[in-house]
């Protein structure tokens, strides 16, 4: 279609009784028409004609997302910050996933001259804790633990401030790159890290909510007690990719319940359906 005939369309969206036709026919264009949207409504001047564009560019990109979200779990769930980085596209769609991978790549190599791959596993958690958590300054965000902001990897990265999954997902991905044995853990209301050698029979807890406090299972075992919960086998082992991106969702879907976001929080609720949660 020519730009001509573009901006015929998007003109009439002024006309309320033609809108929903007309909204339709640029629907059916798909995502490509998107930076063609953005230009109009820099170009408009009607208010009114921003909100409706705004809406049809979300809607697409909404629907983008879903589409990915699908692709990912079927056949892409085994890069995990990859599922973190379309999360974060529903608030920030035009982030870039290659500037994410150069952030953790340069997050790893401030990790990286401090590691001792021969150092015993408390001594190898320590020092990633004393990087992250020390030099680097990355931090419970107690002051605003429901905020949309812990969902979202990239503002983690940008504030380095983060609830425990965010935190934790941060750390992982920087001691697995390190080649450390370090996965999630789901317990109930909260999101832990378990360093798990199968060879070495080596199993210990982290908790990056924490500056990367070492626990053992007795600990867990306490917690889950104090909470009136029954111990079971997924609250000492790891967890897979999916089930880390489907509680992310669910943390996002909370956020904007408490922030009266209600729209916001459906739409969440419809990328949980994706996953089954």
């Amino acid at each position: 279609m020519e730009d001509k005939e573009l901006k015929a369309l998007v003109s009439l969206l002024e006309d309320d009784e033609l809108r929903p036709e007309i909204e339709q026919r640029i629907y059916s264009l798909g995502n490509e028409i998107i930076p063609f949207l953005e230009e109009e409504w820099e170009a408009s001047f009607d208010a009114s004609v921003q909100e409706r564009i705004e809406g049809i560019i979300h809607n697409l990109q909404f629907d983008l997302l879903k589409e990915r979200l699908i692709n990912w779990k079927n056949s892409e769930k085994d890069d995990l910050l990859k599922g973190l980085w379309l999360v974060a596209t529903y608030q920030y769609p035009d982030l870039s996933l290659e500037k994410l991978r150069q952030d953790f790549e340069q997050l790893y190599y401030e990790v990286w001259p401090e590691f001792n791959p021969e150092a015993h596993p408390y001594d190898q958690v320590k020092i990633i804790s004393g990087v992250l958590f020390g030099r680097l300054r990355f931090k419970a965000n107690t002051r605003n633990f429901h905020s949309p902001a812990n969902s979202m990897i990239n503002s983690v990265l940008e504030s380095r401030r983060g609830n425990p999954i965010a935190l934790g997902v941060v750390y992982m991905l920087i001691a697995q790159k390190l080649g450390i044995p370090v996965y999630g853990v789901n317990l109930p209301n909260f999101f832990i890290l378990t360093y798990h050698d199968k060879e070495k029979e080596v199993q210990f807890y982290i908790n990056a909510f924490n500056r990367g406090l070492i626990f053992t299972k007795q600990d867990i075992d306490h917690y889950l007690a104090q909470i009136n919960i029954n111990p079971h086998p997924r609250y000492y082992q790891a967890c897979n990719h999916l089930d880390i991106v489907t509680r992310v969702l669910r943390n996002l879907s909370i956020s904007y319940e408490k922030l009266d976001e209600h729209d916001k929080a459906d739409e969440v609720k419809q990328l949980l359906v994706l996953f089954g949660g």
